[in-house]
Parts: structure tokens; C-alpha cells; sequence
């Protein structure tokens, strides 16, 4: 049963061999894994299904997340007819 968490050696070979998490975590947002983030302890996280639904094309990056701090929540209004 795969981890609900993407392993390092995964993490290396999608982000294109880096091994340094800063570069990992560069690369990945830039492939448009807008969730992956840091641990405290300087490892990258990526969620197993984010992954896989990035790559199955039914997640689209967030079009207003900051370059520092990762995504914002895109909210939608709500309107009744």
C-alpha cells in the first residue's frame, strides 16, 4: 500500500535529481505542486494525491499564490438564484 506521503527518494527523482530540499521545492512548485511545503525539520513534503492529481491534470495551481509562502485558498462566492 503506497504512503499517504511522497518518499525522498520520489521527491529526488521528480524534482529532476536535487537533493537539496530549497532546490526540490523550487522545481516542484514550479512543475505546479503549489502544495508542497517544508517540515521543520528541512524535508520536503508532498502529499501523495495532490501529486497524483496534478499529474492526472485535475488540479490547476492557484493563480494567486505568493512566491514566498506557497498557495492562498481560492474562495468562489456563492450566489441563489
Amino acid at each position: 500500500m503506497p504512503t499517504t506521503l511522497l518518499t525522498d527518494t520520489e521527491i529526488e527523482e521528480i524534482s529532476g535529481g536535487y537533493t537539496q530540499p530549497q532546490r526540490q521545492l523550487e522545481e516542484l512548485r514550479r512543475a505546479g505542486f503549489w502544495r508542497v511545503r517544508l517540515s521543520r525539520a528541512h524535508k520536503v513534503i508532498l502529499e501523495r494525491a495532490h501529486y497524483e492529481a496534478v499529474c492526472a491534470g485535475a488540479v490547476q495551481p492557484a493563480a494567486n499564490q505568493s512566491s514566498a509562502g506557497g498557495a492562498r485558498p481560492q474562495l468562489q462566492a456563492v450566489h441563489s438564484k
